[in-house]
């Protein structure tokens, strides 16, 4: 009878130790992933690794993929080798929902001016995938950077509770924007830009106030076609109304022979206009792609 009681016992105390460890699961599951805070961390501490050269640094799941302008490198190889400092200037767009990390971020070779876009694919509060976009800023470049000094304005402003808008309505309204380079004006594709407006480009205002051209007009620009424009969905920070997208422009013939401008380009979006936008873009094979499917479905 002891020993049918211990038996008992025990298979009474290994049932209550399974059912806590179902009820504990899912718990330590939402605790492994990451929150706002915890991405911006996470950003921070791939900067600090990258400035290094020391990918040992970071907390990596299982074989972390790295991509550099499309191509698939062994982590630690392209910038990780040159970095030499960092500037002041960063961005970040935070998605808790996908766990993803993303910066716009200037840095330094030498004297030579870098500006890199950095998107974190996170796995259980680990890096899973890096993709990043490096466009150097050589003295002869046509844009040099005046306008990263500081934040990029209205970027980070606080988004009114009452024009709030979901997800879906976010990236749709960003999406908007890609639309107009497709058919080459902004007014027929429905894209809505709020009054003041500016567009940032490489850290040179291109459009609204301060681009220093008798055009500078969001709807009143001249825009190149672009039939083959592919975008895809980044990121998207929810809390700060920023929606970041990577976009192929296409072969227009107007990027250098087989090249296409690709670009991570953030847009300010709240109540159903875009407010303010900023792009690191450099010219590759119009063959690149991200590697990573769309973080959100991309509808026509």
């Amino acid at each position: 009878m002891v020993r049918t009681s211990n038996r008992l016992k025990t298979g009474a105390a290994l049932a209550a130790l399974v059912a806590f460890g179902t009820l504990l699961a899912p718990a330590q599951a939402s605790a492994a992933e990451c929150d706002r805070k915890c991405l911006e961390g996470t950003v921070t501490a791939y900067l600090d690794a990258l400035l290094a050269h020391d990918p040992a640094r970071l907390q990596l799941a299982g074989k972390a993929r790295f991509t550099e302008d499309g191509k698939e490198l062994k982590l630690g190889e392209g910038l990780w080798q040159t970095v030499s400092g960092k500037a002041s200037f960063r961005q970040d767009y935070l998605d808790p929902q996908k766990q993803i990390a993303a910066t716009h971020v200037e840095l330094r070779e030498g004297t030579i001016p870098v500006l890199y876009s950095a998107v974190l694919h996170l796995e259980g509060g680990l890096i899973a995938g890096i993709e990043t976009l490096v466009q150097r800023i050589q003295p002869d470049s046509r844009f040099q950077p005046t306008e990263l000094g500081a934040p990029i304005k209205g970027m980070n402003n606080p988004v009114p509770a009452e024009k709030r808008q979901s997800r879906a309505t976010m990236i749709a309204t960003a999406l908007r924007y890609t639309e107009g380079l497709r058919i080459g004006n902004f007014t027929d594709a429905g894209t809505r830009f709020a009054d003041g407006t500016y567009r940032v480009e490489n850290g040179v205002i291109t459009a609204g106030d301060g681009c220093g051209r008798d055009d500078c007009g969001m709807y009143s620009q001249r825009l190149m076609l672009h039939p083959a424009i592919i975008p895809s969905v980044a990121a998207v920070d929810e809390e700060n109304g920023t929606v970041l997208l990577w976009m192929n422009f296409g072969d227009t013939g107007s990027y250098g022979p087989g090249n296409a401008l690709v670009t991570f380009e953030g847009f300010k979006v709240w109540g159903g206009e875009i407010r303010a936008i900023n792009a690191f873009f450099g010219f590759l094979p119009a063959s690149t792609s991200r590697f990573w499917p769309s973080s959100d479905p991309v509808r026509p």
